[in-house]
């Protein structure tokens, strides 16, 4: 995250996973990079193959609309990956350094009325407020949790997903269209630091520069207390915040998770205050 040379790290990193046969040229010999040459790449999109070499290391930072789309288009990106393309080679005012993020007064008083499992989540995945019901889901999700840490790092958090690579995959690519030219933020700096270190798994996955929009899912849990839940997952941006996301599970009515759900959110209830015997 420290290398602010994004724009040639990304073009490399897709390139890299363009198979020759994927981009319709025919393998001649052995080959020593896996993807695509630097050449084809340029041949493909009509460019220089001097002035790609200047994209991928960083000497040209600023290259066209016309050459973004034609090398998105030669990379094979979807459309989340084209506009995160766009946007890293953008000409963007440098952000000051970033404010504390805080749970807007309304938006916490929301979270703890509502019976679904709900928390706060900041641009770089740290848990800032969560409900009982979202505890009950998972012991993870309170206040001063981080959801990429917890994913990658905690064997309990892990467990809770029947598919936790594809977890852990989805939840890091919408960590970095969150973030995306804002490399120098000093908390994420850390936390890819930490994590790069601690976790092979998201070193490979970091390494591929996806990206994905944080939006809603259907989210499959194995839960140590009742078992196999399938919840929906919403993710809503907080109007007047920096990024920062209201994230609530729910279940489809009348389905057997829905009644599990009952079950959890009814045990992170506080007991009842008790009666004096007239």
């Amino acid at each position: 995250m420290s290398d602010q040379n994004l724009l040639g790290a990304f073009l490399r990193a897709r390139r890299e996973l363009v198979t020759p046969a994927d981009a319709g040229i025919p393998v001649l010999g052995v080959r020593r990079v896996p993807g695509l040459r630097r050449e084809e790449v340029a041949m493909l999109a009509g460019i220089s193959a001097d002035y790609y070499l200047r994209l991928e290391r960083g000497r040209d930072r600023n290259p066209s609309v016309q050459v973004l789309e034609s090398l998105a288009r030669v990379l094979q990106l979807d459309e989340d990956a084209r506009q995160y393309l766009l946007g890293l080679a953008a000409d963007k005012p440098r952000r000051t350094r970033r404010r504390k993020e805080v749970v807007p007064a309304s938006t916490a008083k929301l979270v703890d009325s509502l019976p679904l499992p709900a928390f706060v989540e900041g641009r770089c995945c740290d848990v800032l407020a969560a409900n009982p019901p979202a505890t009950a889901l998972s012991p993870f999700l309170t206040a001063g949790r981080n959801r990429l840490h917890d994913v990658f790092l905690e064997p309990g958090e892990q467990a809770l997903f029947p598919d936790w690579e594809g977890a852990a995959a989805a939840l890091l690519a919408g960590f970095r269209e969150a973030v995306g030219g804002d490399a120098d933020d000093p908390r994420c700096v850390e936390l890819v630091g930490e994590l790069s270190l601690a976790s092979p798994l998201f070193r490979r996955l970091w390494a591929r520069h996806d990206v994905r929009p944080r939006a809603g899912a259907a989210v499959r849990f194995t839960h140590p207390q009742v078992g196999e839940l399938t919840l929906n997952r919403e993710k809503l941006l907080i109007s007047g915040t920096d990024g920062i996301m209201l994230v609530v599970y729910h279940p489809d009515a009348g389905t057997d998770s829905a009644d599990k759900l009952t079950l959890l959110a009814a045990a992170a209830l506080p007991p009842a205050p008790s009666r004096a015997e007239p």
